[in-house]
């Protein structure tokens, strides 16, 4: 493989906006067209950019009143044309929406737009968190400005939408997002960019007769930083090394598992990438983040050395972490899987494609035309450099098939006898020309994917003002047979949707009320729902049924809801694997312990599962439920326990990870977490709201916000007068102190853990956790034997977990903490006593306790 010579690098980015308060200015005065483009062209030429002839097209078109779809290649300055829409808009007194596919770009192009436009002027909505939601323009995700649309149709007051990366309209699973703003929000005017969109005719006549603007398409402009691309023959350590040799970094290196990006790192710690004062400037760039998670000491060590990791296994701030080191030029190699294919701004100047086949979920293939060129297309940015590299490594048979080519290339004898590597059994092979094949296709045209769903009938429904207030029928009628669908799949969606608006009604969530003299009958919500009421998973209406047969009474009322919730939440495929091979291999430990025979072990085998509370109860409620609610029938209940299994043995995120070995999917978790968090606070009744569950709820939400803090820390430290304005690294999460009840909560679980480890007789699992503080095994078992030669057992009933058997002394650095044990004499004389450190619970985002004494209280 022969490489280009080494190219500069530009420093700096441009600053486009000096004077933001000089938009009122052209506003108060009525600027026209040309003044606007005029001075946004002066503002970036100042800035040392030079609006590119497809960019001046858009402008003007966009400035002109007219939609635009972008379709030019990445690093042709989309984001620049994007910036002077809004300021377009901004300057003509019109509200904007920019959407972005992933939080992680919001978050990216929050930040950016409050450079140029002042943060008084950028607000952010990303489902959990929403800033300055009342600035003229907003950064938020497609599903976020996809309900706005649903909730609030043609009286939404949205002037401009921008949807960057657009080419997710074609998504299964989330196209539905993209597709709603064109159809609901017919009084905007839009601007789609993607480097890969394919055909776009159908879309532009569409959009056009919706909104009765004129629809450009500016597409095929030639690409600012050229790609070479070249195909490697040599093996994978050897390509990068040639690579970095010819100064070629920063290079990332596109893996299809999460498995074998963070394998790769590993293996390149073995080479000493970056000097001394470039560690220097890593360590001092990283400052006081917290690698709070067992990853993180693993990914500490990678950063450290100049070498990168990025996939959507990772938890969302080390993924952050490893971009902004990267835009700081001081990683060398980044390993990851396509997540930077969605458009984050890490300045990659060679990509290098592991593969060119995946597992997509279903079968292993080649990678499509547009999958290849939007993550080729990260190679090279403008400002940056001059040319962008694509590598293409070479399967390792025909790698190593080539290499022994090579030693018997003078000898005709040998290279009769040798022997060549077969492919792979189960792979899908490529080669040089379907890396040529691919370099010369065009994107696949995208295609509708268009869904329906129980958030989005309560959308429609809530709608209050246009031409379908007050008629949701109407509304949903318009919808689902005016949309891009086949008519085939339009009727299909119909049916789902009248199988949802079934069940909100049987379920009370909404009602029909008969127009007076004999009209048609209309639905609107009932009144009695909370303002924070969600509906979001397929089957939330159900689990409104199915927490009514729980019985309040019981001990394990709140766990119970708990459960309910869970079972209607997406299954966490990594998370549940985990506690059936642990559970499978506790299993086998025991039988073997019990003298159980092989073939007896591997047929009981069979009957063991992951954890699954209420899987009876839920299971008949589930069929009595779809009797009258046949449309569920394609959802999938699904009884688990994480958030259940996490409270009752007081885990802190870090442990769980630990106990189950997921710490290549952390990320994983987090999101299973969040989701149940959200479903916990909006989707329970508040009949079911007891005690125990409030504090299970407030111990979710802070256990999420202590791995992996929200935006809004971010966005406090951005506007505070001592803060400069821009994205850091190293942002300190809130104090977990601060939340007086969550943290408590957390302290009376890690209490009650002991309890029952104790009621158990579990010395070995109390020596781990106390050998700290000098209580190993023998030495609680010299406490716990004690008590047990006075007492035959230990409660673990709710009295035990009750306020009354727990005493604390709240002090200003030190919590100290007294558990009396639930004897079943009553004598309440046994206990333990802990220290709680509040700076170092602040530090480590989980509750530290020290076991101070056990045994005989006074």
């Amino acid at each position: 493989m022969s490489l280009p010579p080494p190219r500069p690098v530009t420093a700096t980015a441009p600053t486009l906006l000096d004077d933001p308060s000089d938009l009122s200015a052209l506003h108060a005065k009525g600027a026209d067209s040309d003044e606007l483009f005029a001075s946004f062209a002066a503002w970036a030429q100042q800035g040392g950019t030079v609006l590119y002839p497809a960019q001046e097209e858009a402008l003007i078109e966009l400035i002109s009143g007219a939609n635009v779809v972008l379709a030019t290649p990445t690093g042709s300055g989309k984001s620049l044309v994007a910036t002077g829409a809004l300021y377009a808009a901004l300057a003509a007194g019109r509200r904007s929406y920019y959407t972005a596919p992933i939080k992680a770009l919001v978050s990216e192009k929050f930040f950016a737009l409050c450079e140029v436009f002042g943060a008084a002027n950028v607000g952010m909505l990303t489902g959990d968190a929403a800033v300055n939601a009342a600035a003229p323009i907003i950064t938020c995700t497609a599903e976020v400005l996809a309900n706005i649309a649903l909730r609030e149709g043609d009286q939404a007051d949205i002037g401009l939408v921008v949807m960057d990366e657009f080419h997710f309209y074609g998504d299964p699973d989330r196209g539905w997002a993209w597709q709603v703003p064109l159809l609901e929000l017919p009084n905007a005017r839009f601007l789609l960019m993607s480097a890969t969109l394919g055909d776009v005719t159908f879309l532009r006549e569409d959009l056009t007769r919706r909104t009765g603007r004129p629809t450009a398409l500016v597409a095929g402009t030639e690409r600012p930083v050229p790609l070479y691309h070249y195909y490697a023959t040599t093996p994978m350590h050897e390509t990068i090394g040639d690579l970095l040799d010819t100064r070629q970094a920063p290079i990332y290196v596109v893996h299809f598992t999460q498995a074998s990006a963070l394998e790769r790192a590993q293996a390149l710690m073995s080479v000493n990438l970056s000097s001394k004062t470039e560690k220097a400037a890593i360590a001092e760039n990283i400052g006081r983040f917290r690698f709070s998670s067992a990853f993180g000491s693993t990914l500490s060590r990678l950063v450290r050395h100049g070498i990168g990791v990025h996939h959507a296994g990772m938890l969302p701030k080390y993924r952050r972490l490893v971009e902004q080191l990267a835009q700081a030029g001081l990683l060398k190699v980044i390993c990851g899987t396509d997540t930077l294919g969605v458009g984050i701004n890490v300045p990659i100047r060679t990509v290098i494609f592991s593969a060119l086949s995946k597992y997509d979920g279903t079968r292993t293939r080649l990678l499509n035309a547009r999958e290849f060129h939007q993550i080729a297309g990260r190679a090279g940015r403008a400002g940056y450099d001059t040319a962008g590299t694509v590598v293409v490594q070479a399967p390792d048979h025909e790698v190593a098939n080539l290499k022994q080519f090579a030693k018997v290339a003078d000898d005709p004898k040998k290279r009769r006898k040798l022997v060549r590597r077969k492919i792979p059994e189960g792979m899908v092979p490529w080669s040089e020309s379907t890396m040529t094949r691919l370099i010369e296709a065009v994107p696949e045209p995208l295609t509708s994917n268009m869904r329906v769903s129980t958030a989005m009938m309560l959308d429609v429904v809530a709608r209050t003002g246009g031409d379908d207030a007050g008629d949701p029928c109407l509304a949903m009628q318009r919808l689902l047979t005016d949309n891009h669908e086949p008519r085939k799949r339009q009727l299909q969606h119909i049916r789902e949707a009248v199988g949802i608006a079934r069940s909100l009604l049987q379920v009370g969530v909404l009602e029909r009320v008969a127009e007076p003299g004999g009209g048609r009958s209309k639905y609107r919500l009932t009144v009695d729902l909370p303002h924070d009421f969600a509906l979001n998973q397929p089957l939330s209406t159900f689990a409104l049924t199915a927490v009514e047969l729980l019985d309040p009474a019981a001990e394990t009322f709140a766990r119970d809801v708990v459960s309910v919730i869970e079972a209607t939440l997406d299954d966490p495929r990594q998370i549940l694997a985990a506690q059936l091979n642990k559970a499978r291999g506790e299993a086998v430990a025991q039988m073997k312990a019990d003298g159980v025979e092989y073939d007896e072990r591997i047929e009981l085998l069979d009957e063991v599962s992951y954890p699954r509370p209420l899987a009876e109860l839920l299971g008949h409620a589930f069929a009595v439920y779809l009797h009258t609610n046949p449309w569920a029938a394609d959802a999938r209940l699904s009884p688990k326990s994480v958030v259940r299994e996490m409270w009752e043995r007081a885990f802190t995120f870090r442990e769980f990870v630990s106990v189950y070995g997921l710490t290549r999917s952390e990320g994983a978790v987090l999101r299973y977490l969040s989701d149940a968090f959200k479903a916990l606070r909006s989707g329970v009744p508040a009949t079911a709201h007891t005690e125990e569950l409030t504090d299970i709820v407030a111990w979710l939400g802070e256990l999420v916000r202590q791995v992996d803090s929200s935006l809004l820390d971010e966005w406090e430290q951005l506007t505070s007068d001592d803060q400069p304005a821009q994205a850091v690294v190293s942002v300190p999460a809130r104090p977990l102190t601060g939340n007086e009840r969550a943290f408590t909560a957390m302290i009376r679980n890690a209490l009650f853990r002991r309890v029952e480890l104790l009621a158990r007789r579990r010395w070995s699992d109390l020596g781990d956790l106390d050998a700290d503080a000098g209580w190993t095994a023998e030495r609680w078992a010299d406490a716990g034997n004690a008590y047990f030669a006075e007492h035959a057992d230990v409660g673990t009933g709710a009295d035990a977990r009750g306020p009354a058997l727990l005493i604390f002394d709240r002090r200003p650095d030190v919590w100290r903490v007294r558990q009396i044990l639930d004897d079943p004499a009553g004598d309440r004389d046994w206990g333990f006593e802990v220290e709680v450190d509040l700076d170092a619970s602040d530090e480590q985002g989980a509750a530290v306790l020290r076991l101070v004494n056990a045994g005989r209280m006074d």
